[in-house]
């Protein structure tokens, strides 16, 4: 379905998908968090709980009807054909991870995503700290060193299956990396996911 969907967003107007998205949302009983920030170009959307693919379809309609131009980064490899054709509707980016001229190393994954902040004066990347589905008790937190140092906000991205609501709910600006992560948990600790056995906030930050 994934497949199908993405072969399709190409040749459907942004208008078209807004309205598809909406009634997704209204004949499955979810609702959108209307707490997005306005004029957004630059930031980092956090996507949590992560514990079901319905968490795809419910966050993705909601980040749609936005109109936000959502990407999500991924091996340079796989934005190549035949991938492309699944990854480049979906909002793929490729991370290019080459060793700089100066240094036989490759360059962090953390350090790859600031360079695209650096190249791209709009950019909205999507990320999903958790890393899998299955239950993890700490996060990833590269994507706050991202934020911070190309001096972006964070989003906090969710889909709430009690409450059957989709959407943003919290804007934060780094500041310091303790005080911002105890927020961001405190936000994500109130979430119910679709498998809650399944979810864990970042308890080094509880």
């Amino acid at each position: 379905m994934v497949i199908y969907f993405s072969l399709l967003l190409p040749l459907i107007s942004r208008h078209m998908i807004k309205r598809i998205c909406s009634y997704i949302l209204k004949v499955t009983g979810w609702h959108l968090d209307t707490n997005v920030p306005s004029e957004i170009k630059r930031c980092i959307v956090i996507a949590a709980p992560h514990t079901s693919n319905w968490d795809f379809w419910y966050a993705m309609s909601a980040f749609k009807i936005y109109g936000l131009k959502i990407r999500y980064t991924i091996k340079k490899e796989w934005m190549n054909f035949p991938f492309s054709l699944l990854t480049k509707p979906l909002g793929g980016i490729g991370i290019d991870r080459t060793p700089k001229k100066d240094s036989p190393e490759r360059i962090s994954y953390t350090e790859a995503m600031i360079n695209l902040f650096k190249e791209n004066k709009e950019l909205i990347i999507l990320i999903t700290p958790e890393g899998t589905r299955s239950k993890r008790t700490e996060w990833k937190t590269g994507f706050w060193y991202v934020a911070k140092t190309a001096n972006v906000p964070i989003l906090l991205g969710y889909v709430d299956y009690k409450r059957k609501i989709a959407g943003i709910g919290k804007t934060i600006f780094p500041s310091e990396m303790e005080k911002d992560m105890k927020e961001i948990m405190a936000f994500y600790k109130q979430m119910h996911p679709k498998y809650p056995e399944n979810f864990s906030v970042d308890l080094n930050y509880v």
